[in-house]
């Protein structure tokens, strides 16, 4: 009498034998950290929605861009200044789905002024 063969991996997450598993890296870059996260959660539960394995969002460090300058144009009168600062947040998620598969998780309506750049990798 011999068992069953087990299945490996997490239930309702079983790979699609249609076709070569990928890795795809979606890169989420903005300073309104509110549109950010939206986009985020859109894009996390449209892969869910079809049974993708999913990592992330990652929190990258915020990148910090200042610009320190005098008020006067003309350098006279006191040493007064203005600093000004861009901050820049970044998000990373993991899918590992076939590629056509990310074309209808992406078509999510993105926020303005949100990034998303995708790079796509064989699963080795």
């Amino acid at each position: 009498m011999a068992a069953p063969p087990m299945k490996t991996g997490k239930p309702g997450y079983e790979e699609e034998s249609s076709g070569a598993i990928h890795k795809i890296r979606i890169t989420l870059t903005s300073r309104h950290v509110k549109n950010l996260e939206k986009v985020c959660s859109d894009l996390i539960s449209g892969a869910k929605s079809k049974k993708l394995r999913v990592k992330g969002p990652v929190r990258l460090p915020t990148k910090k861009l200042c610009i320190t300058t005098r008020k006067s144009p003309c350098g006279e009168g006191t040493n007064t200044w203005d600093r000004f600062e861009m901050r820049i947040h970044k998000r990373l998620i993991d899918l590992y789905s076939p590629p056509e598969v990310v074309k209808q998780i992406t078509s999510i309506s993105i926020e303005p002024g949100v990034d998303v750049e995708v790079t796509i990798a064989d699963v080795a």
